[in-house]
């Protein structure tokens, strides 16, 4: 028994909406599960017309990078670099914790969108308009988005959510400890990381802000 395809908007399919669904379907189930006969079965087409608006699951891959990257706002003009970094820094993570496939994406595409170069070509002439050097505004680009990444990988991969889940996770390790085995850990979990009002998602802040103070510093220094 075939199962019945859903009435699609055929005379209306565009490379946009293709993406749109795109986007849709790597946020339900990951990247691994996109192929074009999944993507036509969700948009009610047949796959082979798909390859009339792209060319093939690359490009498509290409394209919600980019649509992800346009969702991002730029740092405006005239906004000191340290608030404008910072200000997109939290854009950036806010929009892959809402699309969290695309954090193994976002730098790996060979043929990077619009919006993609648009977005990178901001921050480096924020950074350049700052006064950094073309080497220090490269290192300031690699180093924040190297934190930011990382970052993010962690935090996604964490096997908590929320204050709740990290108690009960917290309480199993304890629980699962010899008894004055791991002091130092210990007294993080019990002294820290259980007390109300901790969230692991404020360590962002903390280290963003570190970063940004040490490259003002070094920017500071190689002006002089």
């Amino acid at each position: 028994m075939t199962s019945e395809r859903q009435p699609g908007p055929r005379g209306r399919l565009d490379r946009e909406q293709i993406l749109r669904t795109a986007v849709g379907l790597a946020d339900e189930s990951g990247t691994a599960s996109l192929t074009m006969r999944a993507l036509a079965d969700r948009l009610g087409v047949e796959a082979m017309s798909l390859y009339h608006h792209v060319p093939g699951k690359e490009a498509i891959l290409d394209g919600m990078v980019d649509t992800v990257f346009a969702r991002i706002a730029l740092p405006p003009p005239g906004l000191p670099w340290k608030t404008a970094m910072r200000q997109r820094a939290h854009a950036v993570r806010a929009a892959l914790r809402d699309h969290p496939w695309a954090l193994g994406l976002m730098e790996s595409r060979a043929d990077p969108g619009p919006a993609t170069l648009r977005h990178h070509d901001a921050v480096l002439g924020c950074l350049r308009g700052a006064g950094f050097s073309l080497p220090m505004a490269a290192h300031a680009f690699s180093l924040l988005d190297s934190y930011l990444y990382g970052f993010l990988l962690q935090e996604l991969n964490l096997p908590f959510d929320g204050a709740g889940e990290l108690d009960t996770v917290a309480d199993g390790i304890l629980r699962d400890m010899p008894a004055g085995a791991y002091p130092h850990l210990t007294e993080l979990i019990t002294g820290h990381a259980l007390l109300p009002g901790y969230a692991y998602a404020d360590e962002f802040a903390f280290g963003l802000d570190l970063i940004l103070d040490a490259l003002e510093r070094a920017v500071d220094a190689e002006q002089v």
